[in-house]
């Protein structure tokens, strides 16, 4: 077996909109910057398969046409496989070889994106501690937060960074299930929870089963963050002509899914109940992606013909987008933590026109209570 060594370097990545993206969200804001891990021969593959040609790619890159090709030839030598299939003429194209390590890597990143975020932020800690202490002090300045993996959550973490030096604020964010999240903050292992639900689930929906147990009226404090769309993430056009889960298991769509003890987990439970489907029905149940992100790589890359998640992760592919609920993203923390200088400065940014500005920007998000301290039956209308 050949053994390969590639060297990765991390660096925040703007995503830029998609070209398929309806007029009015194309136009929006820019979208949050991600941490992404960065390999040469990728990058390159990535341009040459984006721009067409080996002079286009080089000039995107920054270098000479020289140095590409040279590249191209030394890691074709290397991998003992043809990466760029081109004649004098004719647009360059990644070899079947080249398209199979592109998609296989960005499916990677893709899976790995909640993690690298975590890292990203975790640096971002230590450094700002380092050169800030008397400005970003444990405690007051960093609030750590567990929460469901959201694309919102990625552009408050970098609008509070940049408003560091007056607001002395870092969000110091863990992604993990929403389930998980909340049982991390009872556990004290953070300052906030994130989660999200469908705001008119029945009472004795899955949801309002799994959330009540964990949450105390007398303990805990709900506050708004944001209202997003939920969907079927599809091929550009949706050829298969794919409405809900009922059409998903009657074509025999192939599915990707979500780890149990995410909150897209529960709502897909609850639509496959709706549609009086059990997990045999539906083809790919048990093929599990660990993000909205990855999902979405999943069906971009032809691994799946659909997945459940976010129009923002859809949209961000260039993928079609079936909506077929709303619902609300909600921070959670502990009553005692609500006057903290943290969480008031947390709250300060979330009611800010600045931020729900750029909150309404993103494709599939809307501004929803941003900032408000409610009752949980205010935002919870399934709590009794």
């Amino acid at each position: 077996m050949r053994k390969i060594e590639l060297s990765y370097s991390i660096k925040e990545r703007f995503t830029e909109p998609a070209t398929d993206r309806a007029p009015e969200a194309a136009s929006a804001a820019p979208a949050p910057a991600h941490a992404m891990l960065r390999n040469p021969m990728m990058d390159v593959l990535h341009a040459v398969r984006a721009r067409g040609s080996i002079s286009a790619a080089a000039r995107q890159l920054g270098f000479s046409y020289r140095h590409v090709w040279g590249q191209l030839k030394q890691w074709e030598t290397e991998l003992g496989q043809e990466l760029i299939v081109w004649e004098r003429g004719q647009a360059a194209l990644l070899s079947p070889f080249g398209e199979r390590l592109l998609m296989a890597e960005r499916l990677a990143q893709a899976r790995l994106g909640p993690q690298m975020e975590s890292l990203r932020a975790e640096l971002e800690r230590a450094f700002a501690l380092a050169f800030e202490p008397d400005t970003l002090q444990a405690g007051s300045g960093v609030l750590t937060l567990y929460a469901s993996h959201d694309h919102a959550l990625n552009a408050l973490q970098d609008m509070a960074r940049q408003g560091m030096d007056g607001s002395g604020l870092h969000l110091d964010i863990r992604y993990c299930g929403s389930v998980d999240a909340i049982r991390a903050l009872n556990e004290g292992r953070c300052v906030l929870a994130g989660f999200h639900t469908q705001p008119f689930a029945d009472a004795n929906s899955l949801s309002a089963r799994t959330y009540r147990p964990l949450l105390k009226p007398g303990t805990h404090k709900i506050i708004g963050f944001a209202r997003r769309v939920q969907g079927l993430m599809v091929a550009p056009g949706n050829p298969l002509k794919l409405h809900d889960m009922a059409d998903v298991a009657r074509l025999q769509a192939r599915f990707v899914n979500r780890a149990k003890g995410t909150g897209t987990r529960l709502l897909l439970d609850e639509l496959m109940a709706q549609c009086g489907l059990d997990p045999i029905d539906i083809t790919g149940f048990d093929t599990v992606e660990s993000s909205h992100a990855a999902v979405a790589h999943a069906v971009a890359s032809g691994h799946a013909d659909v997945g459940l998640g976010t129009e923002y992760a859809a949209r961000n592919q260039g993928l079609g987008f079936v909506p077929l609920t709303d619902e609300r993203y909600l921070l959670v923390c502990l009553k005692a933590a609500l006057e903290t200088p943290g969480v008031q400065r947390l709250l300060a940014l979330l009611s800010s026109p600045k931020w729900q500005a750029t909150l309404n920007a993103l494709p599939g998000y809307a501004s929803d209570h941003s900032g408000e301290v409610a009752a949980m039956k205010r935002l919870l209308p399934w709590w009794k």
